[in-house]
């Protein structure tokens, strides 16, 4: 009862998470749009466009993680799993699940430290001068969730009957 309540949590974590990515898309093309018309239109380039979309696109790429595999939409070789058992796909993927939350926790850690010690640093980017923990931020946010994410789906897996499953 309380893995499915986790569950869902994460996952309504994971829309969230995955709609502030796409938000975070349309101010890129928003800004991008932006910058093509004073480079080419007006003829006065403006010098945020380059640093804020590559720094908007760290936070951008990892936010949809956790969404992703809530979806089941991480690439696989299904006609390898389609070839095994009931039994012989439980084990597949809960080694699947393994793999993620091995490497989440490496880049979660990596994602946090780097947070804090760029709020600890005070930095701040080069030309718009917004502190560089913000970016981190959202990164670092996407990547726990989606390790945690992994971690209550492996669980559930291995508590549920092959026929309990949904």
């Amino acid at each position: 009862m309380y893995l499915r309540k986790a569950l869902l949590v994460l996952e309504r974590l994971a829309i969230g998470l995955a709609a502030l990515g796409a938000l975070i898309v349309v101010v890129q093309t928003v800004w991008i749009s932006y910058g093509v018309f004073m480079r080419y239109v007006v003829g006065k380039p403006d010098g945020t466009v380059t640093e804020a979309t590559a720094l908007l696109l760290f936070p951008a790429a990892l936010l949809g993680l956790a969404f992703a595999l809530k979806e089941d939409a991480y690439p696989k070789v299904s006609f390898l799993l389609d070839a095994l058992s009931e039994r012989g796909r439980r084990i597949m993927t809960a080694i699947n699940l393994c793999l993620m939350i091995v490497v989440g926790l490496f880049f979660s850690i990596a994602g946090v430290e780097a947070t804090l010690r760029a709020y600890a640093s005070g930095t701040a980017s080069e030309i718009l001068l917004w502190p560089r923990y913000l970016f981190w931020l959202p990164g670092a946010a996407a990547l726990v969730v989606f390790t945690a994410y992994a971690f209550v789906r492996l669980l559930v897996e291995l508590s549920s009957s092959p026929t309990s499953r949904d």
